[in-house]
């Protein structure tokens, strides 16, 4: 008896082991299987790309990704997804699928490029400073992350040139509003637009006239002394702009007078040479 039950009890051993056996060899077919359908996916998604037809392409490359998320070509499939809808000004579309691939696949080795293409989905949406503020500011957000996370790459010294652009959008906007609330004898809050210039973006274009707005502001609301500080600033660093100029106007009143005179005196020695010829 003893023989009978310590056969039978090998015999359930060995189906065990033959049955876990069939069902690993079923696991690795099936995931072979399903790699190979998402590389067959992959490749129709690229095909449609190639193509033109960027929204049945981005639809094939998200279903690549869902057949096999584990394989390498899942985050190459969303990255190709989403620069696809970017090339066919698709943004939303596009930073949707950036901001999953942020998410899903950290540290993947082309995480400096996904940062890349979605500050350019915000990038290129600048169109009026005055009405998509929100873009330029998303911009500014994904270049400065280049710039300090993939600073020797080709993304981050592009993200530099475009960032100045971008800074100089910013400081327009703050001149743009500066002004609307002078032309509505609104001093406090321009005066306060005017100083964000000169402090924030103290290397655009706009600097010059900020501080001479600051001159003329203070001027007119008696502050003669803070009117006085930015225009010695201002001469200190653009003392032959024409900005400067205005601004010394406004400090020496008899800058005009002194000019007619020298004007008068050059009349009156004219008239005297041609009276010579008369």
């Amino acid at each position: 008896m003893k023989i009978a039950y310590n056969f039978i009890f090998l015999l359930i051993i060995i189906l065990t082991l033959s049955c876990s056996k069939k069902e690993e060899k079923v696991t690795i077919l099936k995931e072979k299987n399903l790699e190979t359908q998402m590389i067959e996916v992959y490749n129709q998604a690229l095909k449609e790309f190639e193509r033109g037809d960027v929204i049945y392409a981005g639809k094939k490359f998200s279903e690549a990704e869902l057949l096999y998320p584990q394989s390498i070509w899942a985050p190459r499939a969303v990255l190709m997804s989403a620069y696809g809808y970017f090339s066919q000004g698709y943004y939303k579309d596009a930073i949707n699928d950036l901001e999953r691939f942020l998410v899903k696949y950290k540290n993947h080795p082309q995480t400096d490029y996904a940062y890349y293409l979605l500050a350019l989905c915000h990038y290129d949406q600048i169109v009026d400073e005055k009405k998509d503020f929100n873009e330029i500011l998303k911009a500014k957000k994904y270049f400065e992350i280049l710039i300090d996370k993939y600073p020797n790459t080709d993304y981050a010294a592009d993200s530099k040139f475009k960032l100045e652009f971008i800074v100089e959008i910013m400081a327009s906007k703050e001149m743009y509003l500066a002004r609307y609330y002078v032309q509505r004898e609104k001093w406090i809050p321009a005066i306060n637009r005017f100083k964000k210039v000169v402090n924030d973006f103290d290397t655009t274009i706009y600097v010059e006239e900020a501080l001479h707005r600051l001159v003329e502001l203070h001027y007119k609301v008696g502050l003669i002394d803070e009117a006085e500080k930015y225009a010695k600033l201002l001469g200190y660093n653009y003392q032959s702009s024409k900005w400067y100029e205005a601004s010394y106007k406004i400090l020496n009143k008899n800058y005009q007078k002194q000019t007619k005179i020298i004007k008068d005196d050059k009349e009156s020695i004219l008239k005297k040479f041609k009276k010579l010829f008369k």
